[in-house]
């Protein structure tokens, strides 16, 4: 089915938690934000809450289990690549089995996953942040940010996923 461009979508972003309290982030190819850094997730279906649309993507694109899965904030991106407009809802999750780590499960959507903690995320804002001359499109450089991310430091100050 064709995508609607005319209405905003809604997805879902998971920072799934680990005992260092580092997180789960990917880098996007092959769709809207190729080559920024991105949580796992994905797109909201009918009649699904969010706690189940966070557990149904994470296993999906990482084979990981996750608990304890609760709201942590929303952004509203309505110029996503120029054309798109999107609501991300932003959960927080620990991992079910401690030490696991993510699957590359959607290799034709993400390259690679890493551990990252909130601190190192705003480090690599702020240095995009100054190679873009304070804009919040990606500079090209090696830790650019998918813009619900850029949009959760600048709608949401004082947010961490703990």
């Amino acid at each position: 089915m064709p995508q609607d461009h005319s209405v905003p979508r809604v997805g879902v972003g998971v920072f799934i938690l680990n005992s260092n309290n580092e997180f789960v982030f990917g880098k996007r190819k092959g769709s809207h934000g190729q080559g920024t850094w991105a949580l796992p997730g994905g797109h909201l279906e009918l009649h699904e809450s969010f706690e189940e649309c966070a557990k149904r993507e994470i296993l999906e694109e990482t084979g990981l289990e996750i608990r304890d899965v609760r709201y942590l904030a929303a952004t509203n991106s309505p110029r996503i690549d120029g054309s798109k407009h999107y609501v991300t809802i932003f959960m927080v999750s620990r991992l079910v089995k401690e030490g696991v780590q993510p699957e590359l499960l959607e290799p034709e959507k993400c390259e690679s996953w890493e551990w990252v903690s909130w601190e190192e995320m705003l480090r690599w804002y702020e240095e995009n942040k100054m190679a873009d001359g304070g804009e919040k499109v990606g500079g090209g450089g090696k830790h650019d940010l998918f813009m619900p991310m850029i949009d959760l430091v600048e709608q949401c100050p004082g947010t961490k996923p703990v």
